[in-house]
């Protein structure tokens, strides 16, 4: 059992835990070796929760700011220029 706090206590069984490969740069073995742990819990189906929590942790859809999208893609441009560089001198 987990206790979050007075009132809410996540029992083992609404837990689940699954061991996959983890993403991002780590070489050829990150291929091979499950070393990654994803921990999901289902509020909605959660005894323990009431109904003004679950409420709580539904979220609307979100987007990312226009300033995260301009720097995303200006970092996108920097590298292409500079894999373009990398090729054949003529």
């Amino acid at each position: 059992m987990l206790q979050i706090n007075d009132q809410i206590a996540i029992q083992d069984w609404e837990l689940t835990e699954q061991f996959i490969r983890a993403s991002g740069p780590g070489g050829q073995n990150v291929n091979k070796v499950a070393t990654a742990v994803e921990l999901r819990f289902e509020a909605e189906r959660s005894p323990s929760l009431t109904s003004a929590v679950k409420t709580r942790l539904r979220r609307i859809a979100t987007k990312p700011t226009k300033g995260s999208v301009e720097r995303r893609l200006t970092s996108k441009k920097t590298r292409s220029a500079v894999k373009t560089l990398r090729g054949r001198v003529r």
